[in-house]
């Protein structure tokens, strides 16, 4: 027997089999046979409400401040996802899984219409949907290479729009073309083929008064002129600028609007199209789209995560080319273009943020989860700094990466409550868009109880 077959022989003489009626051993089922990092939780998908997640096992209650990694927009067990016309609509949604791209449902035209008066930009008409952030970065990309070798053939250049200017620090996927983008954790992408795509300091800035600075501060100014020197040196092969409003996977880190437009404006002075990654900052920063209150006008908006579904807005300099690889047949397509199901779900969360005001109360409550992390940061100096956020997209800095690597697992351990890392120091706070004050004080409670128990 060679090798090969004797590790596959042993994987399955380990295999745990699954429960058919109890949830007892699932986790342990999981963990012999599914590739995953898992917390010692089950999710009952029948209770939880609001930020309480339910353990199905035993009936343990925590306070989610994880959101399934800022996916879960309205929470557990919000009513509106409830009703008998909902769960009737998913199943009927569900019975099949057509072909969005190539036939038509009256369950797509609903959910783009109600995309569209939610959360939709004018400027940006274009749609493309798919599944995975990831896939929608990949496809923003695809758009800008079409894009800018049919202008460079236009202006009688025989150059392919083959490169993508980024910043350090980004996180932009995990396959193909966004593996070249994705510079946080090294596990991530070691080892990967890459394209070497050039790549500029990102001039992050913490909280305080230098974020108020009417001019370009000095390491702002220093990326710029490195965005300048990589437009020098590849010239019309650079399609695009892609950046995160807020990096979440490098750690929360913010950068400052003035640098961004400054940015923006080099790209449009170059027939450079620019590319905002909202997959992570959508539908969470307190509106629909942190580069509205940047003050920015990206070409391509990249998303997914708490909108449900995936994919890409594309307008602005997109529609020069009349031809562009919205319009042209077939040029980006996948066989389901989404879930129907997610556009059945996606819809009626897109209802409820507008009946509710969320992104308003989102807002509000941000700004709450804020002050609770700043009196905390007041009264802990020498183990966390730099607490910042836009609307409910919240995080502290740990002086020590291995103290906030014990405050979260202490905090789910004794507390109950579930907190996620970000980059290398940082601890981020993903609350649902209908988070109540009462669970984002006690959630902070749990964390100040945290670090008074360090060692």
């Amino acid at each position: 027997m060679t090798a090969q077959r004797e590790t596959i022989r042993d994987v399955a003489a380990a295999d745990v089999p699954v429960p058919r009626d109890a949830a007892g051993d699932v986790v342990a089922a999981l963990k012999a046979q599914v590739t995953g990092d898992l917390l010692d939780i089950v999710v009952d998908l029948d209770a939880g409400h609001g930020c309480r997640l339910r353990d199905a096992r035993d009936g343990t209650e925590y306070l989610d401040m994880t959101m399934f990694f800022s996916s879960a927009p309205l929470g557990h067990g919000h009513p509106g996802l409830r009703t008998p016309e909902f769960e009737a609509a998913l199943v009927r949604a569900g019975r099949v899984k057509p072909s969005n791209p190539d036939f038509a449902t009256v369950e797509q035209a609903r959910f783009v219409e109600t995309f569209r008066r939610v959360v939709g930009v004018p400027e940006l008409p274009l749609l493309f949907f798919i599944d995975g952030g990831t896939l929608a970065v990949e496809n923003a990309l695809k758009v800008a290479f079409d894009w800018k070798t049919k202008v460079n053939a236009r202006g009688g250049h025989a150059v392919r729009g083959s490169r993508v200017l980024h910043l350090e620090r980004a996180f932009h996927g995990r396959s193909g073309y966004t593996l070249s983008l994705t510079n946080t954790d090294p596990a991530k992408i070691r080892d990967y083929p890459m394209f070497d795509w050039p790549r500029i300091p990102s001039p992050a800035i913490e909280p305080g008064e230098r974020w108020h600075s009417a001019e370009l501060l000095p390491e702002e100014a220093v990326a710029l002129d490195a965005a300048r020197a990589a437009l020098r040196r590849y010239g019309r092969e650079i399609a695009c600028f892609v950046y995160e409003p807020i990096q979440g996977e490098g750690g929360d880190r913010h950068l400052r609007p003035e640098f961004l437009q400054a940015m923006q404006q080099l790209c449009r002075d170059n027939d450079v199209l620019t590319v905002a990654d909202e997959v992570q900052t959508g539908a969470l920063t307190g509106q629909a789209w942190a580069h509205q209150a940047l003050g920015l006008e990206p070409d391509l908006v990249a998303f997914g995560k708490r909108l449900q579904v995936c994919g890409v807005m594309g307008g602005r300099r997109v529609l020069e080319v009349s031809d562009n690889a919205f319009r042209e047949a077939s040029r980006i397509s996948s066989t389901w273009g989404g879930s129907l199901v997610d556009m059945v779900r996606a819809t009626r969360i897109l209802e409820v943020i507008e009946a509710e005001g969320l992104f308003e109360h989102s807002r509000q409550m941000g700004e709450l989860l804020l002050g609770e992390l700043r009196d905390l940061a007041a009264e802990f100096p020498s183990v966390i700094r730099d607490p910042r956020g836009r609307g409910l997209m919240c995080a502290i800095s740990f002086h020590e990466p291995a103290q906030r690597d014990r405050a979260i697992a202490i905090a789910r351990e004794r507390y109950r409550t579930l907190f996620l890392p970000s980059g290398p120091d940082s601890l981020r706070c993903r609350p649902p868009l209908s988070a109540r004050p009462e669970e984002l004080v006690e959630a902070v409670a749990a964390l100040r109880k945290a670090l008074t128990d360090l060692p």
